[in-house]
């Protein structure tokens, strides 16, 4: 039965602060409160000495926004104007080593689909600046995770199994799991995993051959390549 790979874009595909550090700033030009950006330095900082404490960077620096008195409005504006910067070197972006190697082989055993919460500006821009330009069947923005990828994914289950990979588990990996599918946790969440993961691992190119074995179906789960992080009391498609 044909298998299905639905990947996340930020935080999973595409790497590096660039995007963050654009929206940070446009965010400042909105909004104009003094003190902003210095309060969303801190929250970013917390991410790393406080493991868990928010779900992704852009919820640290919401977070920052909102302690000043910044209401959804100014974040909301000041995220398109960052989204219109996209993978340029105001808000450049960074892929994992041999991403689009990685996609071109993955490929031949899967359809792979991309599903993300951010708006279509600049995306197919950013996908080639990541080497992944043509990669994907279907690209889903403005995907309204969690609830827009469980539509996706009912959709795929119907024509075979399903791997979910992203770094937000409630958004990306959740609905999966509640259907049966597999999944893959990347980024910084993955150092402790929930225990219901398929895969996890704090760099995406660590999980290529445990993902690629998967969509060839070339091996059990509880035989994936040596070295591969892989979590116990998994679920299984």
């Amino acid at each position: 039965m044909p298998r299905t790979v639905i990947f996340d874009f930020d935080g999973t595909l595409a790497l590096g602060e660039g995007p963050l550090d654009a929206y940070v700033r446009c965010v400042d030009e909105v909004a104009g409160v003094e003190g902003f950006a210095a309060a969303a330095a801190t929250e970013r900082a917390r991410l790393l000495t406080e493991p868990g404490l928010y779900r992704d960077a852009y919820h640290a620096v919401a977070v920052a926004a909102a302690g000043l008195g910044i209401d959804e409005d100014a974040l909301q504006q000041g995220y398109l104007r960052s989204r219109d910067l996209l993978a340029t070197d105001d808000a450049p972006v960074e892929p994992a080593p041999g991403l689009g190697d990685f996609l071109g082989r993955l490929a031949a055993h899967a359809e792979l689909v991309l599903v993300t919460n951010a708006p279509e500006t600049r995306i197919a821009e950013a996908l080639d600046a990541l080497g992944a330009a043509g990669a994907f069947g279907r690209i889903v923005c403005s995907a309204r995770k969690p609830l827009g990828l469980a539509a996706v994914i009912d959709e795929a289950l119907n024509h075979g199994p399903v791997l979910s990979v992203g770094d937000i588990d409630e958004f990306d990996l959740a609905p999966a799991r509640e259907r049966g599918a597999a999944t893959a946790l990347v980024g910084a969440a993955a150092a402790a995993p929930p225990a219901e993961v398929t895969f996890a691992a704090e760099r995406l190119e660590l999980l290529y051959p445990a993902i690629e074995a998967w969509a060839a179906d070339s091996a059990p789960l509880e035989n994936v390549p040596s070295g591969t992080p892989r979590t116990t009391g998994t679920t299984r498609s």
